[in-house]
């Protein structure tokens, strides 16, 4: 044995945790601090998860099992000296494994972790799931840890140790079975954990659902003898029991530990198929949105299990990337046990359940909508963004997320629906009018909205970018076209509407002027516009720019330009305003002999001034410079 220390001395390593893990910890620690409990749900929820991963591999390779088939989580306690260890038998870590899970602290972004930190445990509780940081929760109590570690499968062990403070050590290790121990060196002020009521009750209310038998033996520090073990849970899946013996508090637990969050699901739905296929679902609508929501990958993560099985959490075949944010447990009885990632792709069993689990959580958001409005608009501004992205994909069920959608508008704050929009449709209004900018507050400066508001003309406000894409395949809705206020001609003149009287007395530049002021305009601008005219959509602003009619919405160029899908933007059309002091100003000089010299800077100025307002730069910076400069010192004379 002592050769056995010496030599893992000898090949020790110490590394260091990743950049800014110090910081972390240290808030995690004085943030969450009156949480602290927690941290024995997170290890006992990361056994669970090994038990199933090894179940699993044991399918084809019952080797892994051979001579302890039975999997277990044991909790145990030496009151003497000041330890708790958590035990599992299941899938084990090797080497590279302890260093990949445990000296890599959330993986989403520690510097992103520590920024979001608010310093309101409350709050800052919820984020350690959110980052994949629960492990690292032990060191609100524990001020050592040591992780002794077999994978399955495997002859050499390994032990990790750490306090938390910035580095950790990896050694070969003495251990005869797989699986996972960690021993935690509970910190003095955190006597309570080692209590065997107060353990018993945190196992019972966070980790009760787990379907591994959880042991507990604690030994008192006047105790020679080692404790027994008493079972604390009661050892069967959740999902596998009838509704009415499941409490709110436990379903609430459950969500915790298979999505990994610590906020409350806003939805929670467990039903039990049967008939021609027999499987148990039970899904849950987060209450907050993950981190990784819009990660590229947009892979969904409910679990599958077979017969109480654990087979993946990598199920986009059972449930589509637009519902990627739902988690939780359907488990089938009729796909074999065997099932590999390969078979479940093309399966018409799995496709068979996916189009009856999407159909019924699409039933159950529009109960939910139905019967409470705000729970519902709660959901829809979480995961609006990535429910209309079925919008653009599933042709299938379009019309029903379309009315299940819900849109910001001109009207108000609040969430407005297509067919509340359609009521409220002005006489003589023929389209859905719509703006889309790169987030709500920018799309409602854009100026291209005054007309539409002078007239009391309802323009919904889109700011996800999914917007831009859905709207290319959904072109109309009950037989209104879709219209985007930023391309093509508005029809304001065809719609009766509210027009202010101070806006109609307001002198305006004659049809003939502005004609001659949009040719000179044209002549001077060259190949920049497309176009200019007189626009009917502008009340204050001095100019604006709009795409043709048959051209791309000016917002989707810009972010297909951005990520380099197109080479350049397409030229646009220039409105001016008839009403603006200044247009009646140059169009009352346009006729004159050599104006097109003498308005030249002017008419560059108006259209640098319509850049700026879609929040590009002027074409030529230097000569932009140069003219405001000359109109500046011309005025103040």
């Amino acid at each position: 044995m002592a050769d056995d220390v010496k030599q893992a001395a000898e090949t020790a390593e110490t590394r260091g945790f990743e950049a800014e893990v110090s910081r972390l910890l240290h808030m995690m620690v004085h943030s969450v601090y009156s949480d602290r409990e927690i941290f024995l749900r997170e290890l006992i929820s990361n056994a669970s998860d090994a038990c199933d991963k090894l179940r699993y591999e044991a399918l084809t390779n019952a080797a892994l099992i051979a001579g302890d088939p039975a999997f277990k989580i044991s909790v145990a306690v030496d009151e003497a000296a000041r330890t708790l260890t958590v035990s599992d038998n299941g899938v084990g870590m090797s080497h590279d494994d302890l260093i990949a899970n445990l000296g890599t602290i959330a993986r989403s972004g520690t510097a992103g972790f520590a920024e979001k930190l608010t310093g309101d445990a409350k709050k800052d509780v919820q984020l350690i799931g959110q980052f994949g940081v629960g492990f690292y929760s032990v060191f609100m109590v524990a001020d050592k840890v040591t992780v002794t570690s077999k994978r399955a499968g495997e002859d050499v062990a390994h032990v990790w140790e750490s306090n938390g403070e910035g580095t950790y050590t990896v050694a070969p290790a003495a251990k005869a079975s797989r699986g996972t121990d960690i021993v935690l060196h509970i910190k003095e002020d955190a006597d309570e954990f080692l209590k065997k009521f107060r353990l018993e009750t945190i196992i019972r209310t966070y980790s009760d659902h787990i379907g591994v038998p959880i042991t507990l033996a604690v030994k008192a520090k006047d105790q020679a003898e080692d404790a027994e073990a008493a079972a604390v849970n009661e050892g069967s899946a959740l999902w596998t029991r009838p509704k009415a013996d499941v409490t709110e508090e436990q379903y609430k637990e459950f969500y915790h530990h298979v999505a990994r969050a610590w906020d409350d699901p806003a939805l929670t739905l467990h039903y039990k198929a049967e008939g021609m296929q027999e499987y148990t679902v039970l899904l849950y609508i987060p209450g907050a949105s993950p981190m990784d929501l819009f990660d590229p990958a947009r892979k969904p993560k409910v679990k599958l299990y077979v017969k109480k099985v654990f087979i993946t959490d990598d199920t986009g075949e059972l449930v589509p990337g637009w519902l990627r944010f739902l988690k939780g447990v359907v488990d089938s009885q009729d796909l074999p046990l065997n099932v590999s990632r390969e078979m479940l792709q093309n399966n018409p069993l799995v496709t068979r359940m996916s189009k009856a689990i999407v159909k019924r959580v699409l039933g159950e958001l529009e109960k939910l909508a139905e019967s409470d409005k705000d729970k519902f608009e709660a959901i829809w501004a979480n995961f609006g963004a990535v429910l209309k992205e079925g919008i653009y994909e599933d042709h299938e069920r379009r019309e029903q997320l379309l009315k299940l959608a819900r849109f910001k508008s001109t009207n108000g704050d609040g969430w407005t629906t297509l067919a509340d929009y359609v009521a409220r449709m002005k006489e003589g209004q023929k389209a859905i009018y719509y703006v889309t900018g790169p987030d709500e507050a920018a799309a409602r400066r854009l100026p291209q909205l005054e007309g539409f508001k002078a007239k009391g003309v309802e323009v919904l406000v889109l700011a996800d970018a999914v917007d831009e894409f859905w709207l290319q395949m959904v072109t109309e809705h009950e037989g209104h076209a879709f219209q985007s206020i930023t391309r093509g001609g508005s029809d304001l003149k065809d719609i009766k509407g509210e027009d202010k009287a101070e806006d109609a007395e307001k002198p305006k530049a004659t049809e003939g002027a502005m004609a001659a002021l949009t040719v000179l305009m044209k002549e001077v601008l060259g190949d920049n516009v497309k176009e200019v005219r007189a626009s009917d959509r502008l009340t204050e602003t001095l100019a604006c720019l709009v795409a043709d009619e048959s051209a791309m919405d000016m917002h989707l160029e810009r972010l297909l330009k951005a990520h380099k899908k197109l080479d350049h933007l397409s030229a646009r059309i220039l409105e001016v305003n008839p009403g603006h002091p200044l247009i009646v100003a140059l169009a009352t000089k346009a006729g004159e002999k050599g104006a097109a010299d003498s308005l030249k800077d002017a008419v560059h100025l108006v259209y640098d001034q319509a850049r700026i307002l879609e929040g590009e730069v002027p074409e030529d910076p230097a000569a932009f410079a140069r003219r405001v400069g000359e109109v500046m010192v011309k005025a103040l004379g």
